[in-house]
């Protein structure tokens, strides 16, 4: 393959993924070109082979391939792999002798060498073609193929990461991570040990394996826990309850499948060493669980207890994969195979622990390190580097709440304070451990390598500050008396997140790569490239803790290196140096350090072979630059080498230093000549890179973006890490700055940490679309711009307000004490160019360093879109995003200048009220220092003193003489202020006029200009204000010349502060011109709360009010109407005691129609009165039921006493009904009980006859005279008694009293309920209104109503509001009646009677609620009936006056609607009798009964029906005996026994199940079939309410008898009275009504005057007749 260097016919070859090849790093080396059809996506080289992958995903294979059955004649060209032909394989990878790929959908195929199993498909030693290998995962049943994400390939092993971010391995060596004993393991399995962690990627050296992990945060919360190992089934973590401590062990070791068989012995135990390094990545654990837990070697036998060998005592004594042989019997592996694993048993690891814990307690406490306090750390603050598994927060949370308190107070005891000032505030985990994944916080430098070689140079840059802050603490605390624990109480600390954990909207969260992650290694580590600070073998991943907060975003593995990238662009690496691979000549190598690069060099990709490192990384220019580390390769040289390798082994690494190598990475200058690398790939001896040919500048500027990112990433981290983090710690900052400003700096560094991460992910996510894709449509900065754009916006907002409040000049102090009198740091950071600036100055330019960046994006952006046509959607997104990022540096260039006139401002301002007024998020828009505004009729010497904030208008005041001491000033908040301007009129007064709430007045311009700029400048600040933007929104330039008027109408909170009802009050919710109005709340300080409607500042309309009862520590609660600000119209007030009052106000007070419930809410009330109020107190009719007492008043009140005539009745039947006096029974009464016994006569007290009266006895004799006494309790008499009827029998009872005489008049009762009726509508008294504006009244009530019950629909029934809208249409109410208009007019009561919202409705709603009071319980009782009824023809007179009223047509009770005729000859004879039997319906009597009684009495119905059935109990009884004897007769029997006459007896009848139409005899012993339909019909007078429609019935009923007796006799027929009655007879008595004479009487009380002469009125007299008869009736 030539060298293909052409320049003139570069065109013609493709644009993208060029590939160049090279070895070493000499000068002369020049790449070489290979020519592909199509661009190489990504490259993979094994030990002697490479994989290439091409666009359109196909797979190349060049260099030494053995296992293919033919081998290439031309090696070094390409050729392809047909067997993957028609699958799209999107990742390719190479192991040292065998290769991968993954197809699309997630499958994995494998070839090459399978000597070791690396393939993973069992039976073959080689694998010629790629072939598909499964993974298959056993826990889901049935077992199911996990898809595939991306693999990786090492020596003898394959790594596989899912797409559920699971691990799965198979090959060869403990560097599969997985428990087994035997290999080759040929099937994919789970790496247990990473299960429920999410990886982010894999690795594979030669022997070992690498996994990026992400950190667990609150997103891992879903995955699911692991609290056990799947293979030994112990628990992953464990915890060890110490007297005054927890310590809980993330370090569990799978003891199961480490025995190796003896043909892969990859674990030969090392050679006995002095002293053994305990694993830096392992807290200290005295083990006190069965399985030894933890991953850390044991020191071996000949150790000296010493101060670093405590620590590795404290461990338990299992190795990590390498045996240590303690007590060396326990350890001999019996080969007679009692005993299988090679391990101590539980015995002897108690025994073994007893014996170190005589000596540890003294050692402990003389211990220096960190190690003791480790323990405590993960169980409590999340100080912990590693963040324990989410079954370890399990664990803790179970702990939490008994050592959460007790290791709080730890910390504080031992002033750990500043330790802890970096807690992150990120999310807290459950079990109150604070997310402690965060890149910036105290790092407890764990690595006893790394401490040990503190001094070898710069191992972390912050090694210095680390030992600064470290403390001595003894091991265990167990020296802390628990009492001064609980004495120090919670640690006060500072918790100050740098980092941010979630960072971000959560739904961008899985968008952005993540820069919190830990890197986990295991396998062989003998060059110490598992990074442990050993060279001991892992058997199951570690986590390297060191590279813990370093914000690795990859790794890579050579041979036997291993090298981490970090978003800030620095690469650590570790393993084997031999050939100066790692990039620094540091020892040991076995700890993660940086590669020595100069300042400025930023590594963005990096690849590893047997023993060099290549970096591709940003220098001055936008062209990618590439460094070199290690072997030298010289032509030739290679099969030398290679032949040697086999045989040699330590002679090797003289042969290779001879060959030369790299102290430090080298730069490779031929570089440049490779225009845009976008990867460099490494592997075996060789070295690729990918690079692209920069088409119309758009891969250019695509490079100056991903640089320009990391460079401000880089640099932010500096300022961050260099600058803020020491001052953020300084002791004497609160001190400097005040609580205030501390707060605000805490914020600000809060959100340029915010800011800075954000920053990290972006150039992360920039860099890996370097890597793969480059194009536009990934850019984050695209589609997220909201992000971004919100992230700078809140920073800058938290950077003014710290400005404005002088912060950098506060700052100016510490800053001085610690950066010393000479900032170059600061200087060099702040990239100011000034001679010697003022610290405070360095400051800013140093906070304001990341805003200048976004004039960066908004340059970057448009030269991108440069690249494409300007009608394309690329272009389009791109020049959008641009025009975003371009508005906004000018929004924050606008603020910046707010915030540093505002500053200027306050630092020139008169002292004494700079401390009230100045706020942070407060700015300056303008004042009237120079008079150009001033107050008008001000007094003389007064000065006035106006300034405008953007949330308030300042207004101070003072003396002329003393201009600098204003001796008061007000606050106006923006948001209830109106400004307006007042019309000139030629008075040469510039006047605008300011109202608030509770002030108004005229300020005076001194131009017409300025009262034009105060006016605008005073509006546009309200607007702001209004729109909750306050300083974020980009307020228009003045210079606009725009004109935004405040709406006038809108909302605010309000505190009133001047004297009267409303001091101190605070209200919420709409406003206008000055005064609330619409809804809102107002609450006073004492806990009254008003929420409802407003208008012109009073309360009005529907509203709800609390008032705390001082006295019984409860609330009154009334909900209702107002107007004026007082309770008025309806409304319920619940009070403190109990009581509740439903019903009409007035001026706050009960006045009208009301009901009050007291006693209890709970129980059924004591008592319940309804009734008429009158300013307050009980006044005119009500009903009082007194439930305790059992006692019903029904009558007059007057002031909250009984008054007037009244009738009670009691639950034991006494009845009363007279004159009341005082709240007394006082006056002529009468008194009857249950047995009819009557007392008529003087009262002086409650049922106490005092005075003349008749004492009358139930079978007529009497007792006249004088009465004293308590009825029931011995009446003394003094009269003459009478016997009257023992002669002459005949004549009636003379004294039957007459009930009803004393008791109020049904006209009288209910007054106010009509009253209200009325008023509703518009009318001062009873039928004085007009009509019109009464329909008016019932539209606006309906609406007004409707639209309160919108705002909680679920009141509201579909049907109910389709009434409600038919409703608000006003009926024609005007012109004459006739039988159409009557019907609509009837359908209208209908349904306004049907809706409580509708005044109709609610005068009926309330009639039935007081009707049902009246006469249900102890109300029910005979004697009442006659009232009952006779209310309820009152209700009906009065409401048919409020129907004429508003249909003023309607003809009076009883007038007639004409018929509607259309013959002339029937007008003319109304009289004649054809007429009057053919068209009885049409001539309509008008009448309230028919009208209202439909509406009315279904609803009233059960008292009513009640009070009926009582009264006519006797007689129903005496009819119903009757009956029962009658209807055991058969049919033919009782027709016969009732005298029918034969010709109307039935001869047949037909059966209702049988054939249609099949007739069945009638037999003499039929029964109940005779007349069954009417009958049938005749027992439906029980389910109907109103007389009319029971009349109906009787006459269905005639009707149906006729029809059986004209088909009996075949012919029409005109019954005689004389024929008919015996049949009706027969079949009322078959009917079986039970309640007979209760139906008769209330037809007859009820029913419509006009029907009584007419056919129903014969009917009912027929009715009548046979219940009379029937309870004669004598059976012979």
């Amino acid at each position: 393959m030539e060298t293909q260097r052409k320049s003139s016919e570069d065109d013609s070859e493709g644009e993208r993924g060029l590939l160049h090849t090279w070895k070493g790093y000499s000068c002369s080396v020049t790449p070489e070109r290979v020519l592909l059809p199509r661009p190489v996506l990504q490259v993979a080289l094994g030990t002697r082979h490479g994989v290439l992958l091409v666009e359109g995903g196909q797979v190349y294979s060049f260099g030494e391939l053995p296992w293919k059955q033919s081998q290439p004649l031309e090696p070094e060209k390409p050729t392809l792999e047909s067997a993957l032909s028609g699958q799209r394989v999107i990742t390719i990878a190479a192991g040292s002798f065998h290769s991968g790929a993954v197809t699309e959908d997630g499958g994995v195929h494998m070839w090459g060498d399978n000597a070791s199993g690396q393939c993973g498909l069992s039976g073959l030693s080689t694998v010629p073609n790629p072939t598909p290998v499964a993974l298959l995962d056993s826990d889901i049943n049935p077992p199911q193929t996990v898809p595939v994400l991306e693999l990786a390939c090492g020596g003898q092993h394959t790594l596989a990461l899912s797409v559920q971010r699971d691990v799965w391995a198979w090959g060869s060596g403990c560097q599969l991570g997985l428990n087994v004993t035997v290999f080759p393991v040929w099937k994919p399995q789970k790496v247990e040990h990473l299960a429920g962690r999410y990886v982010l990627q894999v690795a594979c050296g030669a022997l070992h394996s690498l996994a990026l992990v992400r950190c667990l945060g609150p997103h891992d919360l879903q995955r699911p826990h692991v609290d056990k190992c799947r293979q030994c089934n112990q628990l992953l973590y464990t915890m060890t309850d110490k007297e005054d401590h927890v310590i809980i062990s993330d370090g569990h070791y799978c003891p199961i499948g480490v025995e190796l068989t003896e043909d892969e012995g990859c674990l030969e135990a090392p050679a006995p060493i002095q002293i053994l390094r305990t694993s830096p990545s392992e807290p200290v654990l005295p083990s006190q669980t069965s399985t030894s837990n933890s991953g850390s070697p044991a020191p071996s036998e000949g150790f000296e207890p010493s101060c670093d060998a405590t620590q590795e005592k404290e461990e338990s004594v299992l190795a990590n994969g390498a045996l240590a042989a303690l007590e060396s019997d326990s350890f001999t592996q019996s080969q007679s195979g009692v005993k299988s694993s090679p391990y101590p048993d539980e015995q002897a690891v108690k025994d073994y622990l007893q014996k170190l814990s005589d000596n540890t307690q003294v050692e402990q406490t003389a211990k220096t390190n960190t190690g003791g306090l480790h323990t405590l750390l993960p169980a409590a603050a999340g100080l912990a580097t590693s963040n324990p598994g989410s079954a370890l927060n399990s664990l803790v949370s179970s702990c939490a709440s008994a050592v959460g308190e007790r290791v709080a107070s730890t910390y504080e005891a031992l002033s750990l304070k500043k330790m802890m000032n970096y807690l992150p505030s990120g999310v807290p985990r459950p079990g109150g451990t604070t997310g402690d994944n965060t890149t910036d916080r105290v790092r407890l430098e764990d690595s006893t390598q790394a401490k040990k070689s503190s001094s070898t140079g710069d191992i972390r840059e912050e090694e210095a500050e680390g030992l600064r802050r470290r403390l001595s603490l003894p091991g265990l605390l167990s020296q802390v008396s628990p009492r001064l624990l609980r004495k120090a109480g919670r640690p006060r600390m500072r918790a100050m997140a740098l980092t941010p954990l979630g960072g971000l909207v959560p739904e961008a969260q899985d968008v952005f790569p993540t820069l919190q992650t830990e890197v986990w290694s295991w396998g062989h580590g003998e060059h110490g490239q598992l990074g442990h600070g050993d060279s001991l073998a892992r058997l199951q991943p570690h986590c390297i803790k060191s590279l813990n907060n370093r914000e690795v975003v990859r790794v890579v593995a050579g041979a036997h290196h291993s090298l981490a990238l970090t978003a800030q662009s620095q690469v650590f690496s570790w393993g084997s140096n031999s050939c100066g691979q790692l990039g620094h000549m540091e020892s040991p190598s076995t700890v993660p350090r940086l590669a020595k690069l100069s300042e400025g060099i930023r590594v963005w990709d990096v690849s590893a072979g047997e023993r060099h490192t290549v970096l591709l990384a940003d220098g001055d220019c936008i062209q990618p630059i590439i460094y070199y580390s290690g072997q030298q390769v010289r032509e030739g040289e290679e099969e030398r080498l290679a032949k040697e390798t086999e045989e040699a082994g330590k002679e090797e690494e003289e042969q290779q230093r001879a060959g030369g190598y790299t102290q430090q990475p080298v730069l490779l200058p031929f570089c440049m000549n490779l225009r845009y690398v976008s990867n460099v790939f490494a592997g075996g001896r060789s070295c690729v890179a990918l690079s692209d040919r920069n088409v119309m500048g758009f891969i250019a500027s695509l490079h100056e973006l991903a640089s320009a990112e990391r460079k401000i990433y880089c640099k932010m981290s500096n300022v961050k890490m260099q600058i803020i983090r020491p001052l953020l710690e300084l002791e004497s900052l609160s001190s400097a700055l005040g609580q205030v400003t501390l707060g605000l700096l805490q914020t600000l560094a809060g959100r340029f940490s915010l800011l800075c991460h954000l920053t990290g992910q972006h150039a992360a996510s920039l860099t890996a679309n370097l890597r793969r894709g480059r194009d536009v449509k990934s850019l984050l900065v695209l589609d997220h711009s909201d992000i971004f754009l919100q992230c700078y916006k809140e920073y800058s907002s938290a950077l003014g307000d710290f400005q404005v409040m002088g912060g950098f000049q506060c700052l100016t102090k510490p800053s001085l004490d610690f950066f010393g009198k000479t900032p170059e740091l600061l200087q060099k950071l702040s990239e100011c160019s000034e001679e010697n600036p003022a610290m405070s100055d360095l400051l800013v330019a140093l906070f304001y360093l990341p805003t200048r960046h976004l004039h960066e994006y908004g340059r970057l952006l448009l030269k991108l879109a440069t690249c494409f046509e300007v009608c394309s959607d690329d272009y389009q997104k791109l020049q959008d995003s641009c025009s975003k990022f371009e508005a906004l540096v000018l929004q924050l260039k606008k603020k910046r200048k707010e915030a540093d006139y505002t500053f200027n401002f306050w630092k020139n301002f008169p002292g004494k009220m700079t401390e009230s007024l100045r706020k942070p998020q407060r700015r300056l828009i303008c004042e009237s220092s120079n008079k150009a505004l001033t107050l008008q009729n001000a007094g003389r010497f007064s000065v006035n003193w106006f300034i405008l904030f953007n949330d308030a208008l300042v207004h101070a005041q003072g003396v002329a003489p003393v201009k600098s001491l204003f001796s008061t000033h007000h606050v106006f908040p923006l948001a209830t202020l109106w400004v307006e301007p007042i019309p000139e009129e030629n008075t040469g007064i510039y006047g605008l006029k300011v109202i608030t709430p509770e002030e108004t007045f005229t300020l005076l311009a001194s131009s017409p200009m300025e009262k034009a700029k105060w006016l605008r400048s005073i509006n546009q600040a309200v607007e702001q204000a209004l729109s909750g933007a306050g300083q974020d929104a980009a307020s228009v330039s003045s210079g606009s010349g725009q004109k935004l008027e405040p709406p006038i109408s809108r909302t605010a909170s309000y505190t009133f502060y001047k004297d009267g009802r409303l001091k101190d009050a605070k209200y919420e919710g709409r406003w206008l011109t000055g005064k609330p109005h619409g809804r809102g709340v107002l609450k006073w300080p004492d806990g009254r709360i008003y929420t409802g409607s407003f208008k012109n500042g009073l309360e009005d309309g529907f509203g709800e009010f609390v008032a705390p009862n001082k006295t019984i520590n409860k609330n009154d609660h009334y909900q209702g109407h107002w107007k004026d600000g007082k309770m008025h119209g309806l409304g319920t007030y619940r009070y403190a005691s109990g009581e509740v009052y439903d019903g009409s106000f007035q001026d706050s007070m009960r006045h009208g129609h009301g009901m009050l419930r007291s006693g209890k809410l709970n129980t059924s009330s004591p008592s319940v009165f309804i009734g008429q109020w009158l300013q307050d107190k009980k006044t005119g009719y009500g009903v009082f039921d007194d439930i305790t007492k059992g006692e019903k008043y029904m009558g007059m009140w007057q002031e909250h006493q009984r008054q007037g005539t009244a009738v009670v009745v009691t639950q034991f039947g006494l009845y009363y009904e007279g004159a009341f006096k005082d709240n007394k029974m006082m006056g002529t009464g009468v008194l009857l009980s249950e047995d009819d016994t009557t007392y008529e006569g003087e009262f002086s007290d409650d049922w106490t006859l005092n005075g003349k009266g008749v004492l009358t006895m139930p079978n007529g004799d009497y007792l006249e005279g004088s009465f004293n006494g308590e009825w029931g309790s011995g009446l003394k008499v003094s009269g003459s008694y009478f016997k009257p009827h023992l002669f002459d029998t005949d004549k009636d009872k003379s004294r039957v009293v007459k009930l009803g005489r004393l008791c109020v008049c049904a006209e009288d009762k209910w007054q106010a309920v009509f009253q209200e009726c009325w008023s509703q509508l518009g009318c001062e008294a009873p039928g004085q209104g007009v009509t019109s504006k009464a329909w008016e009244n019932i539209a606006v009530a309906l609406t007004t109503s409707r639209l309160h019950i919108q705002d909680s629909p679920e009141i509201l029934s579909r049907s109910h509001s389709r009434t409600l809208e038919s409703l608000e249409f006003i009926p024609q109410h005007e012109g004459p009646i006739n039988m159409d208009r009557y019907h609509t007019i009837r359908l209208y009561l209908i349904k306004a009677c049907d809706t409580p919202l509708h005044p109709l409705g609610r005068l009926v709603e309330t009639l039935v609620a007081v009707y049902r009071m009246t006469y249900v319980g102890v109300g029910a009782n005979r004697r009442l009936l006659p009232q009952a009824v006779n209310e309820i023809k009152s209700y009906l007179n009065r409401i048919y006056q409020i129907v004429r009223f508003l249909f003023p047509d309607l003809p009076e009770e009883g007038g007639l609607i004409p018929e509607p005729t259309t013959n002339l000859q029937e007008k003319k004879e109304p009289g004649s009798t054809d007429a009057q039997p053919e068209s009885p319906k049409p001539g309509r009597v008008v009448s309230s009964c028919a009208l209202l009684l439909p509406v009315l009495l279904p609803r009233l119905y059960p008292p009513l029906f009640t009070l009926y059935a009582l009264d006519k109990e006797r007689e129903d009884d005496v009819y119903w005996e009757c009956v029962l004897r009658l209807n055991k007769q058969p049919d033919l029997a009782l027709l016969a026994f009732l005298g029918v006459q034969q010709k109307f007896w039935p001869v047949s009848f037909s059966v209702a199940l049988s054939v249609l139409g099949e007739k069945q005899q009638v037999l003499s012993s039929t029964k109940d079939a005779c007349f069954a339909s009417a009958v049938e019909t005749l027992q439906q007078i029980s389910t109907t309410f109103t007389p009319s429609d029971k009349l109906q019935v009787i006459q269905l009923t005639f009707e149906e008898i006729t029809r059986e007796v004209q088909s009996l006799l075949k012919q029409d027929f005109l019954w005689s009275m004389d024929e008919l009655f015996p049949v009706f007879l027969y079949v009322v008595l078959r009917a079986r009504i039970r309640n007979l004479g209760s139906e008769v009487s209330l037809i007859e009380d009820l029913m419509d005057p006009c029907v009584q002469h007419g056919e129903h009125g014969i009917m009912f007299t027929t009715l009548k007749a046979c219940y009379y008869q029937i309870q004669h009736e004598k059976v012979t």
